[in-house]
């Protein structure tokens, strides 16, 4: 399974860009879905993550700090699919953005960690 990441790109501070993330394959079961950053010289760090997906609109997220209020997480089971609503957007969320997912391909397969490639997000200030 490979996880695509997109919809990164250069915005100014105070712009909005929405993140997508699809799997290459169905997936059976996805526990969570998150979007992880890291900008240059830090730690990845947790953006968001939604659990518990139902349907295309349902799910528990949370979010980190900085980011509340201004990105919503979403996930559609029957897509494998993960998106980052990002609004606002400050210098300081200049990053790597990288999608992850937890799940099993078949009712059969173990649970197994999933990482896209990532996609760059730059805010110009």
């Amino acid at each position: 399974v490979q996880l695509q990441a997109s919809g990164g790109g250069l915005v100014q501070s105070g712009g909005s860009l929405r993140l997508a993330c699809t799997a290459s394959e169905s997936i059976f079961s996805i526990n969570d879905m998150a979007w992880y950053r890291q900008a240059p010289g830090k730690q990845r760090e947790l953006v968001a993550l939604i659990s518990s997906i139902t349907g295309s609109s349902g799910g528990s997220t949370s979010y980190a700090d900085s980011v509340k209020g201004r990105f919503a997480i979403s996930g559609d089971n029957a897509k494998s699919a993960t998106y980052l609503q990002m609004n606002n957007l400050k210098s300081e969320d200049t990053a790597v953005y990288y999608c992850y997912l937890n799940g099993r391909r078949t009712s059969w397969s173990n649970w197994k960690d999933y990482w896209g490639q990532g996609t760059l997000v730059t805010v110009s200030s």
